[in-house]
């Protein structure tokens, strides 16, 4: 009787020892997204949440990587939110970002942050409000004279 449950033990001790394998693939595709303070300075281990469209419950979370990247593999079309919660020297800052996928789950478009949309038009007001400034301080000159 001994050798039979020998023989079953060394049968299904196999079995035991692969049904906690982990196994892995490499897929060459999803979005990347680089969340940055300045260009040299990333939002490096910021706390991310990735939503689906028109969706509540995060479909991803976690914290970006040492360079300020959140990546994701989407699994349905349309606009992708990532919530981006970092904390720098000064306090905490938040961002979100959109992201339209296609029917292909390729990326087709991102929201731009609002100071980059309107970038050019503070600058030029930032320009005229410092000639208007420059021009006043040497008309107060002129008449204190």
């Amino acid at each position: 009787m001994k050798p039979i449950k020998i023989l079953l033990f060394g049968l299904l001790l196999p079995c035991f020892l692969f049904g906690h394998s982990v196994y892995h693939s490499v897929i060459n595709k999803g979005v990347s997204v680089k969340i940055f303070y300045a260009e040299d300075d990333p939002a490096a281990y910021s706390q991310y949440e990735v939503f689906k469209p028109n969706d509540k419950i995060a479909f991803a979370k976690g914290r970006t990587d040492r360079n300020g990247v959140v990546s994701f593999l989407p699994d349905s079309a349309g606009e992708w939110k990532i919530k981006v919660i970092g904390e720098s020297d000064h306090g905490y800052h938040g961002t979100e970002v959109n992201i339209k996928i296609d029917e292909n789950m390729n990326m087709q478009d991102f929201g731009k942050a609002p100071v980059e949309k309107y970038q050019k038009i503070l600058a030029g007001l930032g320009a005229l409000f410092g000639l208007f400034g420059i021009m006043a301080i040497f008309r107060c000159k002129k008449r204190n004279v």
